[in-house]
């Protein structure tokens, strides 16, 4: 089956890809590499012995996305990544985030509703829920006013996504909200690769543990948490990308009574920012040097998953650990650096 992968060269898109390969799919993926590197497409074949059909193309383009399909019509399924989401910058610049995460979708989709049938996985997140009232987070918790630009980009994509569900049964769709990915492929050749400063925490504690950055900043220690720092459920990159494998596999065999679900993808575990850098110190035998500044503006205190939903429903678990996640980023991170000097 063909499968389209948009943003497929970013950190969980070029994951997934290769999960896809390894299952037999013939996969083409876009992404304007925006945030992102072609030489990721080496990476993927390094691993797969498989080099994915690529097009640079921009999503936020109407007709470039309509031409697109008219080239692709035997499209079978579609994993959408392609997407900004820093919260951060998303505070900061909010109208990049509208025009990128909303405008692409509804293009994606009207170009969906014009095939037999559709089958689309969308790239959410548990901002979703803002800072929920009960911990963990079930997929029943409210969704709440978000907290950032990008939250509200989510949940917007999520109504959109639904509310064309509803009028076309021939659209077939899984939200996967997922907490906070990081890690790397065991090979060390694709990982988590930001363009500038990252504003996600493990390429910065890597990018500080290898000389790239002089100090890592860790935002607030004043939140009512047992060390001040804010918890957050980290996930495997690994795991995330077989769970939308099997959440495709699950849209293209029908088996929802459903036309769209949502499922929360985590490991149903909690760490503090602080619990995060001692234990790469551990994995790494690194000591970080860190300091406490403000809080991040759009961050909530604490998020971790219930997982029952996915693990029951969707048949897919978390595998791997904490400590198998920071080793393969920091691998990662060395491959990097060998990567730029050669």
């Amino acid at each position: 089956m063909k499968i389209l992968v948009t943003g497929g060269l970013g950190f969980i898109g070029s994951h997934v890809v290769v999960e896809l390969i390894n299952r037999d799919y013939q996969v083409v993926v876009v992404d304007n590499l925006s945030n992102s590197s072609i030489n990721v497409l080496e990476g993927i074949q390094a691993i797969s012995n498989k080099k994915p059909a690529f097009e640079k193309l921009d999503l936020r383009d109407q007709q470039s996305v309509s031409d697109f399909f008219t080239r692709n019509h035997d499209i079978d399924g579609v994993i959408h990544f392609a997407a900004s989401k820093a919260v951060g910058e998303s505070v900061q610049n909010p109208l990049l985030y509208y025009e990128n995460n909303v405008n692409s979708l509804v293009y994606l989709l009207k170009e969906l509703q014009k095939l037999p049938k559709s089958n689309l996985i969308f790239s959410s997140s548990c901002t979703v829920y803002g800072q929920a009232d009960e911990l963990p987070i079930t997929e029943m918790s409210p969704v709440k006013p978000a907290e950032s630009p990008y939250g509200n980009t989510k949940q917007i994509g999520e109504e959109i996504i639904a509310d064309v569900c509803k009028v076309d049964s021939s659209l077939n769709a899984i939200a996967l909200r997922y907490f906070n990915p990081i890690g790397a492929h065991d090979s060390g050749l694709i990982g988590e690769l930001p363009l500038g400063t990252p504003q996600n925490l493990i390429p910065y504690i890597t990018q500080t543990a290898i000389g790239l950055r002089e100090q890592l900043s860790i935002f607030g220690d004043d939140y009512p948490t047992k060390d001040g720092t804010a918890v957050r459920d980290y996930i495997h990159v690994v795991d995330l990308a077989k769970a939308h494998v099997v959440a495709l596999e699950r849209v293209i065999n029908l088996s929802a009574a459903i036309n769209f679900e949502t499922f929360n993808i985590g490991t149903g575990t909690g760490s503090s920012v602080l619990e995060v850098v001692h234990a790469f110190e551990n994995a790494s035998g690194i000591s970080l040097n860190y300091k406490i500044v403000q809080r991040r503006d759009g961050d909530v205190t604490a998020a971790y998953a219930d997982t029952t939903k996915a693990n029951n429903v969707l048949g897919w678990k978390a595998q791997l650990t904490l400590k198998d996640a920071l080793k393969s980023a920091w691998k990662w991170q060395q491959n990097v650096v060998d990567i730029k000097e050669s």
